[in-house]
């Protein structure tokens, strides 16, 4: 509760009813810059071995765009094989240079992490930015 001083002859001290909010601000910085620290380190990075999908897939689209890496490191889209180099252009053919076709991205086993972060990388630089992955459907476990 706050006090206003009136000047005059009164002694009498009249009550301030407005809010003070000082003291709600300066709660809410304090826990502002608590979240700040906090959220970095709630992060973790642990190797863990992921397992198989068990998601329903997505509705196919009419005409799917297939990008296939095959254990040999070549690249394929839909049936016939392409150069990382000509990725791109191959991709405006197929697509007729709509850059929001979903490009379907599939690779065998056997292909190095590396070898499929190259690609994607690829398929970027092109600018196709939808990307869907490709795996095998596996029964739920219950």
């Amino acid at each position: 509760m706050g006090l206003h001083l009136k000047e005059g002859a009164d002694d009498e001290l009249s009550e301030n009813h407005e809010i003070n909010v000082t003291p709600f601000i300066d709660v809410m910085l304090v826990l502002l810059i608590i979240f700040m620290v906090a959220a970095p380190l709630a992060t973790v990075d642990i190797k863990v071995d992921l397992p198989a999908s068990t998601a329903k897939p997505s509705p196919r689209p009419e005409k799917p765009v297939f990008l296939s890496v095959k254990a040999d490191q070549k690249l394929f889209l839909g049936e016939e094989e392409v150069k990382a180099e000509s990725l791109g252009q191959a991709l405006d053919a197929k697509t007729h240079g709509k850059k929001d076709t979903t490009i379907f991205f599939q690779a065998d086993k056997g292909v190095d992490y590396g070898d499929l972060m190259h690609v994607m990388d690829a398929l970027r630089a092109a600018g196709y930015l939808k990307v869907g992955l490709v795996g095998l459907e596996t029964a739920a476990k219950k």
